[in-house]
């Protein structure tokens, strides 16, 4: 990820601001399904009390981790991919 004395080159920074992009999009897109598949039913349908706030509650509770969970998830594997290959070993790309 760093060249030569610890600065990025143009290209890497531009990588790194499209990575982290895809992964805050990626995120609001998977929290908010999760939320709907959750909390949908209480929105839509006429349920008791108990269960519609149960399902809401457990939707907006579920919908942070979620986001917090894909946006690491993305941004770890972006840094893993993103090391250069160690030397000494054998690389299968070349």
């Amino acid at each position: 990820m760093y060249t030569h004395g610890g600065r990025r080159t143009r290209a890497e920074h531009d990588a790194a601001t499209v990575e982290i992009g895809y992964a805050l999009a990626s995120a609001a897109f998977a929290a908010a399904v999760l939320f709907g598949a959750v909390a949908g039913p209480a929105l839509l349908f006429p349920l008791p009390q108990l269960p519609s706030t149960v399902l809401l509650r457990l939707g907006l509770a579920l919908a942070p981790v979620v986001f917090f969970a894909r946006v690491v998830s993305v941004l770890v594997r972006f840094r893993q991919e993103s090391q250069p290959s160690q030397p000494g070993r054998t690389n299968p790309d070349s």
